[in-house]
């Protein structure tokens, strides 16, 4: 029952207006206790926003869910909830621009399945959106599997709720393509397929132009009296949104310009194709194109097209050459960093090597040559824009939405670790209360302590001597110490037991409790 409800169901009694005072007072503290706070400032950290100078011991200030103020001297309201994370690094919650990885199975199926969407496939419950949560990622990218001709619609998601539609970001972001071979087929039977779909659609518009405009006349009781071609010209311009089939519709919105086409690339021969069929159908400046590790090879092509590229998270590529047997490595995002080229980085989809986490992927940037900049931006701002989210995501700016990481040092230092993390200017995840993380360290997170289980206490006595009742029916436990001092033996008066060897017991700060 809803409040208005409740309140009817007051008066129909008789009730006082002090009572009914009484009970609405209640449920707005109710509901005020259960929301995360509208304000909340982060202060005396380090800021990084990506897009302009540091911020040394700064606040950044969060209000609705958006980033309201950054600097050293901000206002804090009396409002806000205030939280020390003094010695910490802010930086903006890192973007995953593709990943498969939270789709219960990919499509790699049949070939061309343009009406698809992830929608239908994607797993809120999968622990990869756990794990990157907890490294930092705010915002994922969820596409269809490589292994396609033309693979369905896109969506980003945040990698938290209980249902997709919770998560998602933005839906129909993109469509996936593939000029690289999928299972069973050779490059000119895929490029055969890719060029069938377009042409079928050709087709088929040019069907449907025409049955509108019959139509249209049959309406008035006319015969046509135009030659098909004047005919279907006519029947484009009747043509509504709705008369599309599903089969057809995503294709129709990607020819055009209302929906972006993201395509694969597996090698430097797959990267000529797959630019001249996107700029034949005119989707070219719309067109985000995901590259293999040898893909470099084809850098001139790519920077001539002028589009963003998400590179394979192999960054190293590495070749032999056939008659002198030498090995080559080549370190694929400076060849684009060099050209001018704006690429985005993508964690490794091995959750137990280090490439999975987007941070450790800048840092091989940072020691092999690039700028900082230019790596951070890698994981933040340039997959933001890859994403068409680059107005909402990947800075902190003032009026951006408010997807923070909180991390104990610099970025791309690999010993630095997560704090906290916020998503939409909310607490979604907290270090010390990771039951997986303490379940790993061997300790109880933090608010999460258990009640010893029934009989433990029994069980305990009947193992030990020392807790069972002497003649006189005292009974002694080993941990109330002796008689003469209360303390455990050598245990000094004062003295505090340290944590076992090994294990960090991570501070919370600001004292809130894990509603946020």
């Amino acid at each position: 029952m809803n409040h208005p409800e409740w309140i009817a169901a007051y008066r129909r009694a008789g009730a006082s207006r002090r009572l009914l005072t009484c009970v609405a007072l209640l449920l707005a503290v109710a509901s005020a206790a259960a929301a995360p706070p509208e304000k909340v400032a982060l202060v005396g950290a380090r800021i990084i926003p990506v897009v302009g100078p540091d911020v040394d011991r700064g606040t950044l200030l969060i209000e609705h869910g958006r980033i309201a103020a950054i600097g050293k001297d901000v206002k804090i309201p009396y409002d806000a909830m205030e939280v020390d994370v003094s010695g910490k690094v802010l930086f903006p919650g890192m973007i995953d621009p593709h990943s498969w990885r939270g789709l219960d199975q990919p499509n790699e199926s049949l070939p061309v399945m343009p009406y698809l969407d992830v929608y239908d496939a994607t797993d809120p419950s999968r622990l990869f959106f756990e794990n990157a949560l907890r490294d930092g990622i705010t915002t994922v990218h969820v596409v269809q599997g490589n292994d396609c001709v033309i693979g369905g619609v896109t969506r980003v998601v945040r990698p938290i709720g209980l249902s997709l539609a919770e998560m998602t970001v933005a839906e129909r972001v993109g469509i996936k393509l593939s000029t690289s071979p999928k299972r069973g087929f050779d490059r000119m039977l895929q490029m055969a397929t890719l060029r069938e779909a377009f042409l079928e659609l050709d087709d088929y518009l040019e069907r449907l132009a025409e049955q509108k405009y019959e139509e249209k006349l049959s309406k008035k009781e006319k015969k046509i009296d135009v030659g098909p071609k004047e005919a279907r010209q006519r029947g484009r311009e009747l043509i509504e949104p709705s008369d599309y089939d599903d089969a057809h519709a995503n294709l129709v919105q990607l020819t055009r310009g209302q929906i972006d086409a993201w395509i694969y690339a597996g090698a430097a021969t797959d990267v000529a194709p797959a630019i001249k069929i996107a700029r034949d159908h005119g989707f070219l400046e719309r067109t985000v194109l995901v590259l293999g590790p040898e893909c470099f090879k084809a850098v001139d092509d790519i920077k001539a097209s002028g589009r963003p590229v998400v590179l394979d998270d192999e960054l190293v590529y590495r070749e032999r050459d056939p008659l002198t047997g030498k090995l080559t490595e080549t370190f694929v995002p400076k060849v684009f960093a060099d050209a001018g080229v704006k690429f985005a980085l993508q964690p490794s989809p091995d959750a137990s090597l280090p490439e999975r986490y987007l941070n450790y992927q800048a840092a091989r940037c940072v020691r092999e040559g690039l700028s900082r900049d230019a790596a951070l931006r890698s994981i933040t701002m340039n997959p933001a824009e890859a994403i068409g989210l680059g107005d909402r995501l990947g800075s902190l700016e003032v009026g951006k939405t408010a997807n923070v990481v909180v991390l104990s040092g610099d970025p791309l230092n690999f010993n630095s670790w997560v704090e906290y993390v916020y998503i939409d200017g909310i607490r979604a995840y907290d270090r010390s209360k990771d039951p997986r993380l303490a379940e790993l360290l061997g300790e109880e997170p933090e608010g999460e302590k258990k009640p010893p289980a029934e009989g433990e206490k029994e069980k305990k006595a009947e193992e030990d001597p020392a807790a069972k009742p002497d003649a006189a029916g005292n009974g002694k436990d080993a941990t109330q110490g002796d008689a003469s001092g209360g303390k455990s033996q050598g245990e000094k008066p004062g003295e505090k037991k340290d944590a076992p060897p090994g294990v960090r017991r991570p501070a919370h700060r600001d004292g809130a409790e894990g509603g946020e």
